[in-house]
């Protein structure tokens, strides 16, 4: 097992997605260790700092990579496989936004409102307990919450040479914000340009379904992963399996467009999977399907659909690249008492 370690600075860090020097090479099967910044790019030190003041707009949701993957060409598809996913540090920050989230006036919703305070927590992060501590700023309230932790931000170079800001996601992944970007989730995702150039950050201790905030509790990570090559199998939309179920996502405005994405790549998906046509796969999708919203507040939306793995009984997806990486993962996990 060949593991590579890569710890960015700055003067590193990627803020597109899209035509750029990698920053290193990986092969299929070897496992990556990656450091990614909180989404503040570290800017935010207090809550005192209001990240509007803090942070420029274009360094907002800095990313690691992009890392080039040997044996990847256009109309590949990419496996990439959590291993884990590990706050870096004891604190996470949280934020209102003026003019961003679900429930705000923005410039993509016009509102005659008054946009929102600008308001900042700090959550107290457990790693030994798993757990994160909120403390209200309007009283003395104070809650824990379990951490899940994900990454909101992953993709690669899109197609045709397009340049692509991290805060949006689309076909090439993005800044999809899915709580489903956990460890032992495996990613596929469409190569569009020789070497497919990975990327990912903007990691999340944890983060509810929709993020109506317009942010988690956003966190530097310490992140382990792997990756495969399957050929000739570029999804049209990125992909996620786990042990329990495949997905399929969608990421457009408006809302119904993207749950529209998400569904109909489901039933491609299904169709695919079982000896039935597309309308029988579509009718097992509205009985069995589950759709969790991702979010509600990026430049473009993002809807999760759901399909369980237990209909589908011996079959696997991308002939079972998801267990392949499974057991790299296991077999990481067994030679090495700490993921860093």
């Amino acid at each position: 097992m060949n593991v590579i370690r890569y710890t960015p600075g700055p003067q590193d860090w990627a803020h597109h997605f899209g035509p750029a020097e990698p920053k290193i090479s990986i092969a299929p099967g070897d496992v990556v260790q990656v450091a990614t910044e909180d989404c503040f790019g570290g800017l935010v030190t207090s809550p005192s700092d209001l990240p509007s003041e803090v942070v420029p707009f274009e360094a907002l949701n800095p990313v690691s990579g992009p890392f080039h993957v040997e044996g990847a060409e256009p109309g590949d598809a990419l496996a990439v496989h959590f291993i884990d996913i590990v706050p870096s540090r004891n604190t996470a920050i949280s934020s209102l936004f003026p003019h961003f989230g679900s429930l705000s006036p923005t410039h993509e919703t016009a509102l005659l409102a008054e946009p929102l305070p600008e308001k900042v927590w700090f959550y107290d992060l457990d790693l030994d307990r798993w757990t994160a501590r909120f403390r209200a700023l309007s009283s003395d309230f104070t809650l824990e919450l379990p951490l899940d932790p994900m990454h909101g931000t992953i993709g690669v170079a899109p197609a045709a040479g397009e340049s692509r800001l991290v805060m949006v996601p689309s076909t090439y992944g993005g800044n999809l914000d899915t709580p489903e970007m956990r460890a032992g989730t495996t990613l596929y995702l469409p190569v569009n340009t020789d070497g497919a150039l990975l990327a990912l950050g903007d990691g999340h201790a944890r983060q509810g379904e929709g993020e109506v905030t317009g942010t988690g509790l956003e966190c530097a990570m310490h992140t382990v992963f792997t990756v495969e090559v399957i050929k000739g199998a570029a999804p049209a939309w990125p992909r996620l399996e786990n042990e329990h179920s495949i997905m399929s996502t969608g990421s457009i405005r408006p809302l119904e467009d993207a749950y529209r994405i998400s569904q109909k790549d489901l039933v491609e998906w299904v169709t695919d999977l079982l000896p039935v046509d597309r309308f029988d796969a579509y009718q097992l999708v509205s009985q069995l399907g589950t759709a969790p919203v991702a979010n509600v507040c990026d430049p473009n939306y993002t809807f999760v659909s759901r399909f369980p793995k237990s209909v589908l009984g011996t079959e696997q997806a991308y002939g079972g690249a998801h267990a392949r990486l499974a057991a790299v993962a296991e077999e990481y996990r067994s030679a090495n008492a700490r993921i860093w």
